[in-house]
């Protein structure tokens, strides 16, 4: 990787590797600005509705593999990172991120007590199903921050979709903390040898005249 913070150039190094190093670890302490970086990540309404769990575990990672389709980045990685949403979205867990913001802040206010109560007036009211669909949206943001944050920490990143939700969940015991896992994320070092696309030219569709800052019409 050229010898740069740049985030352009990060973001131009990193991509889905294909082949990880099981001999090479990634240190805890980029994996906590990893983390770090996907709890800082913005959500609809600052609600933060998901949780990273992260699998260090060899055992728990073979018994996680053939639900991955027998994806080796699983068992190869120095860390499988797990984005689980909420399940459901509930007073408590709306009330618990207000009465937070209103901790740190160490102020409240009209305003905002009143947009508390317009969300605990309408998402609790939603089907589970519709509100995991938003929670789910919110992980996302999360694994974008944190692929983005491994990238600058010359770390390399796979993120997945590509597994058995439901077996997952039962592995990692999520039903019985509200969670339902989304994707997930190895982390670890590139092994050049046997990765396919490592050689390959990153391809990206170019912005359109319009994406370039002009106005609308």
């Amino acid at each position: 990787m050229p010898q740069t913070t740049a985030l352009i150039d990060c973001l131009n190094w990193r991509y889905a590797t294909k082949k990880m190093n099981p001999g090479k670890r990634v240190s805890q302490e980029k994996v906590e600005r990893i983390l770090e970086a996907a709890r800082l990540a913005p959500t609809s309404s600052g609600l933060q509705p998901f949780e990273i769990v992260v699998v260090t575990s060899a055992e728990v990672r073979t018994r996680i593999k053939p639900i991955a389709w027998n994806q080796s980045q699983i068992t190869d990685c120095s860390h499988l990172l797990v984005f689980a949403a909420w399940d459901n979205y509930t007073p408590e867990r709306i009330n618990h991120m207000f009465d937070l913001t209103n901790e740190v802040r160490g102020v409240k206010n009209e305003g905002w007590e009143n947009y508390r109560n317009m969300l605990l007036d309408s998402y609790p009211q939603r089907s589970a199903e519709v509100n995991f669909q938003h929670t789910a949206r919110q992980a996302y943001i999360g694994l974008s921050a944190a692929l983005i944050a491994a990238a600058f920490e010359e770390v390399d990143g796979t993120p997945m979709e590509g597994f058995d939700p439901k077996a997952l969940d039962e592995i990692l015991s999520l039903p019985a903390r509200g969670l339902r896992s989304v994707a997930i994320l190895p982390l670890g070092y590139r092994q050049e040898e046997g990765d396919w696309l490592v050689k390959l030219k990153k391809v990206r569709r170019p912005r359109e005249p319009g994406d370039r800052g002009a106005g609308l019409p």
